[in-house]
């Protein structure tokens, strides 16, 4: 076994925070093989023909033109790319998975969220907790594109809250059927769908039950109008209504009481692939915003060559590549995940199941922080259009609006902050991360005398990469207080949590930015990086800002005294520049290169 295989098989999720990984340990776009660019090429010209080259039909509510795409998609073969082969799919990796997932979503929202819908919540819960009858009967369907599917686990009182559904599921007294009756809503693809996963609760459970149910109008189920949305126009999204549905109970999903289980693992994985689809947004945005940068003339000048405009595109370029650094690396870390437990011999579904499961915090961080990426990158195009942006006639308009659902899609943004945080603290607690010693050294070191010594940061990124050594010091520092005051009411304290979770979370993309941006220098030289070596270095001198004012003010609403006083001068020792970058060079540095490039192209 090579001690590369070794180091990923002692990796686990939440790691990253107490381990120091290397730049060679990470997988970056620029890693992509030759069948996964070719794969991407794919994607991106069916996207560019058949999306893209129609996106205001998108905006007018023609469902059935969404269906018709994904039905083209279908017979690509892009709903089957993470199907395994023996059930009509491609049984490709999760990186490939992702990748597809990443590139197909950015020209339309209405049919970024049919796609997810499908392939993701609508085919996943089949593939990975069916039986074999029922991965026979259901999946070859759903690859191709001949059925679609959607997932019904939202319903009026019952949100965050997944396993307060009050939809029931009674079995017959012959033992052969259930009936399930209950309302569920913003259900995606319900429209057009063929087949449904339901989630209902039988007698008084403790947990919801999974079950497989076909859409058909004569056995109880009805549909709500179209709802009015304010983007994602042409993504059906209607309320389901079963009224004594009969559904076999050879179609339960599982096992009884699992529902619960497989809406939480499906929202892990919903989670990591939505940051994906959330990328090529990004890039296309940007590259719309800088050729019309370029064309349009103010005062006699290309208006790209302003520093007000050239600032809102080195921050659109750098969220970017920030985005792509962290998710890739997350995905890969999965795929190895579920390679290790194959090798171990689990099955495809047990190794896919706990590879994702483990990555859970990673999948909650990159949720948040790309869905409000593309959000602003997004409004800053927008803004760089200005009249013309706020005008129906440009796909600026339409690509804000079909942002904002991100961040309420797959749990929203404020529970998955302290869904990150609440289940980092549950694995140091099991044993899983080594949080009490990190911790109690940060503690020590708060205590001792610090270092007077000027530290060698001759090389590159040894200043970048012992700041993102002292974000953590920050985070266990706060965090590792919290816990010890508030122990298991921790999670009561949710403006705490909040402000820790954004620690967190800029320690990840910070960290995978910095570490994307060595591996490409030391392979290709510095001088071809120098824009990725700026877009590092400027996403960490903005994270350090935001960790310092999150780190302030949780530290100031639990502590007081010499305690407080103590973690504020922690907190200060551990956020210190040695040398300050001059942030308007990188801007101008980073601009300057997008708008040679004719838009976003960094791998």
């Amino acid at each position: 076994m090579s001690s590369e295989t070794k180091q990923k098989e002692i990796t686990r999720g939440g790691q990253f925070l107490v381990k120091e990984t290397a730049c060679e340990d990470v997988f970056t776009l620029e890693d992509l093989n030759e069948e996964q660019r070719m794969m991407r090429e794919s994607t991106v010209e069916f996207v560019d023909r058949e999306l893209w080259a129609h996106w205001e039909r998108f905006e007018q509510k023609d469902y059935a033109f969404t269906e018709a795409c994904m039905k083209k998609a279908g017979e690509l073969g892009l709903l089957s790319i993470a199907v395994p082969e023996s059930y009509g799919g491609m049984g490709m990796g999760f990186v490939s998975t992702m990748l597809v997932c990443d590139y197909i979503s950015g020209a339309s929202g209405s049919f970024s969220t049919a796609f997810g819908a499908h392939t993701g919540i609508g085919t996943m819960p089949i593939t990975l907790y069916g039986t074999e009858e029922q991965k026979m009967k259901y999946v070859p369907k759903l690859a191709s594109g001949e059925w679609m599917g959607a997932y019904c686990l939202t319903e009026p009182g019952a949100g965050s809250d997944a396993n307060s559904g009050k939809t029931k599921a009674v079995l017959t007294e012959d033992g052969k059927h259930y009936k399930i009756t209950g309302q569920k809503m913003w259900i995606s693809n319900a429209g057009f769908c063929n087949l449904f996963i339901v989630f209902a609760r039988i007698e008084d459970d403790q947990y919801i039950t999974g079950f497989i149910v076909e859409n058909d109008p004569e056995n109880g189920i009805t549909l709500g109008d179209e709802e009015k949305k304010l983007g994602i126009h042409s993504s059906s999204t209607r309320q389901v209504f079963f009224n004594e549905t009969l559904v076999p109970a050879e179609n339960m999903l599982s096992e009884r009481q699992a529902g619960f289980k497989i809406a939480m693992n499906a929202l892990n994985v919903g989670r990591i692939k939505l940051a994906a689809a959330c990328l090529e947004a990004q890039r296309r945005v940007t590259d719309e915003a800088v050729r019309y940068a370029k064309e349009r003339i103010q005062f006699k000048t290309p208006i790209i060559e302003f520093g007000a405009i050239k600032a809102k595109i080195a921050t659109m370029a750098t969220n970017a590549y920030v985005g792509e650094a962290a998710s890739y690396r997350a995905a890969r870390n999965i795929e190895d995940r579920i390679a290790m437990r194959v090798a171990e011999g689990n099955t495809h579904q047990e190794a896919e199941l706990k590879g994702v499961e483990e990555y859970a915090i990673e999948c909650s961080i990159l949720k948040v922080a790309v869905s409000e990426d593309v959000q602003q990158t997004t409004d800053e195009g927008i803004q760089i259009f200005g009249g013309m942006g706020f005008s129906a006639d440009t796909p600026m308009e339409s690509a804000w609006r079909d942002a904002r659902i991100a961040r309420i899609y797959e749990g929203t943004n404020e529970i998955n902050r302290m869904l990150s945080v609440g289940m980092l603290v549950k694995k140091g607690m099991k044993g899983h991360v080594d949080l009490l010693g990190p911790a109690t050294a940060v503690g020590d070191e708060l205590l001792g005398v610090p270092s007077f010594d000027t530290p060698d940061y001759s090389e590159l990124f040894a200043e970048e990469k012992n700041l993102v050594k002292g974000l953590k010091k920050v985070f266990l520092m706060v965090a590792g207080k919290a816990v010890q005051k508030f122990g298991p009411d921790l999670e009561e304290h949710q403006q705490l949590l909040m402000a820790a979770a954004d620690i967190l979370i800029e320690i990840y993309m910070a960290e995978s930015a910095v570490l994307r941006a060595e591996k490409n220098t030391k392979r290709s030289g510095e001088d071809s990086q120098k824009t990725q070596i700026a877009m590092a270095q400027l996403y960490l001198y903005e994270a350090v800002d935001i960790v310092i004012r999150k780190a302030k003010e949780g530290i100031v609403s639990f502590t007081e005294g010499d305690e407080q006083r103590m973690m504020l001068m922690g907190l200060k020792r551990f956020t210190k520049y040695q040398n300050q970058p001059n942030v308007a060079a990188l801007r101008e540095l980073i601009a300057d290169a997008v708008a040679e490039r004719n838009g976003y192209t960094f791998d």
